[in-house]
């Protein structure tokens, strides 16, 4: 009987919340997770030389040992505002990565159809100015920002890619990510951020109506389907590209109101907000629903109730308050 072969995996961004909740889950499921060190992102052309070097390493070692391989593309500062230059060298360090894994298959030092390749996507990005929700993968992508432009830039680069070296490759289209780890030092991620007023009893700004409907996905269930989607990947062709694109949500359309009902709910008292104007909030879309028709299978599992992961939310932040105390 023929073993399975093991898999090396690289999660780029694992500091983050997804890359992070990304490699404890490829770690549980067996993976061995290879360390990169730090990426210098604030100097881009030594980034990129660490990131090109990182990717010679491991489909080198995978080349080696028969080993299949992973690389999850889960790095990226950039939120609404992010100036287009800074943008740049994100959608560069992405084109550095595909482009060393390129030429290592036209090398011939790695086998294609040894590996698979995740590369992460903003769903409000890309269908910030999108017609009829909710959205799914047949829906036109419109993106009303220079954040939603790079990330449909990654999305091309990663097709691209895709069809030019036949790699199994997965775009996750992902939806509002929250949960334990979120950076509070970006404007973004409203759930950590109401936690944080709820624990510090301090105000927050809301700068959108709170008819605003958004889809908030658990950050370890979406790592979980992610893992699974690189998984499941290698054995699908789309359209000759070996190539899918697929939504990660939790497939429930939210207001912002009914999101403050339920921290009154959990924490037993309302969040102290205030309603301000923002000259991005021309960017946010009013309905960002929606219902992906690709792998439904990995949506019908069950997901972390909203409740559940307010409360773990909130648990974390309270933790990381009392150590740093």
């Amino acid at each position: 009987m023929t073993p399975t072969p093991a898999v090396r995996s690289w999660v780029i961004g694992s500091g983050g919340l997804l890359g992070s909740a990304l490699q404890r889950s490829l770690t549980a499921g067996g993976d061995t997770v290879i360390d990169a060190g730090s990426i210098p992102w604030n100097r881009p052309v030594q980034a990129r030389a660490q990131l090109a070097a990182t990717t010679r390493r491991l489909l080198a070692a995978s080349g080696r040992s028969g080993d299949r391989w992973r690389i999850a593309w889960c790095a990226g500062a950039g939120v609404t505002g992010t100036t287009d230059a800074e943008l740049a060298d994100e959608i560069g360090a992405l084109r550095t990565v595909l482009d060393t894994v390129a030429e290592q298959i036209a090398g011939g030092a790695v086998d294609p159809l040894a590996g698979s390749v995740f590369v992460a996507s903003s769903a409000g990005g890309v269908y910030a100015g999108s017609a009829g929700p909710p959205f799914t993968e047949q829906h036109e992508a419109r993106p009303t920002s220079g954040y939603g432009r790079a990330k449909l830039a990654g999305e091309q680069l990663a097709q691209a890619f895709a069809a030019g070296t036949g790699v199994p490759t997965v775009i996750g289209r992902i939806t509002n990510l929250y949960g334990p780890g979120q950076n509070l030092a970006k404007p973004q991620g409203l759930i950590s951020h109401l936690c944080r007023t709820q624990l510090a009893r301090t105000s927050i700004s809301i700068y959108v109506s709170l008819d605003t409907i958004r889809d908030y996905l658990y950050v370890d269930d979406c790592a979980d389907m992610v893992r699974l989607a690189l998984a499941g990947v290698v054995d699908v062709t789309t359209d000759g590209s070996r190539c899918v694109v697929k939504i990660f949500g939790a497939h429930q359309g939210v207001t912002i109101g009914a999101l403050l009902g339920e921290f009154r709910r959990v924490f037993k008292r309302a969040p102290l907000v205030v309603l301000g104007t923002s000259a991005t909030a021309k960017f946010q879309a009013g309905d960002l629903r929606v219902r992906s028709t690709v792998w439904p299978e990995l949506d019908h599992r069950a997901l972390t109730s909203l409740p559940s992961g307010l409360a773990a939310t909130a648990e974390d932040l309270f933790r990381s308050v009392r150590v740093a105390g």
